[in-house]
């Protein structure tokens, strides 16, 4: 009895959590466990329920994730998807929190990146500044091809 009490309580936190703001599975069952969930029987239990109230929806987790990332961290596709799949939200939303990105959009946001970089880079010649700018836009996660031609028609213009 102690044990369905304490399971309607993590649910009803769980819920209360969730209201508040998107969660993937694996971020509810980390909360779960700091919350003191006693086994996996009652970690099942909570999400299933989650999940099928629509508490948590992978899909609308990773639209509003990518879409976040993208536009406030100013990530590339590469590093979004890292980190989604560390998180483990399903491959089939991550693909379509993806389609979230509009290709112009991004882009333009590869281009404006380069251009901001540029102006604070020291570069002793082209070669030196391309190559830091390289590493800046693979480490923000963006493709390494949409980068090189990113940076020949920033520096052929």
């Amino acid at each position: 009895m102690a044990e369905q009490k304490q399971g309607e309580e993590l649910l009803q936190r769980a819920m209360r959590a969730c209201s508040e703001r998107e969660y993937c599975i694996s971020d509810i069952s980390a909360l779960l466990d700091r919350w003191g969930a006693d086994n996996k029987e009652m970690h099942e239990q909570v999400i299933e329920r989650l999940v099928k109230e629509k508490f948590i929806d992978e899909h609308r987790y990773s639209r509003a994730f990518v879409l976040d990332h993208f536009r406030h961290s100013q990530w590339g596709r590469v590093k979004i998807s890292m980190a989604l799949k560390q998180k483990k939200v399903d491959p089939e939303a991550i693909a379509s929190g993806m389609e979230s990105i509009g290709e112009e959009e991004y882009l333009e946001l590869l281009q404006k990146i380069l251009v901001d970089q540029r102006r604070k880079i020291k570069a002793k010649n082209r070669l030196d500044l391309k190559g830091k700018l390289l590493r800046h836009a693979l480490g923000k996660g963006f493709e390494s091809h949409l980068v090189y031609d990113a940076i020949n028609s920033l520096l052929t213009d």
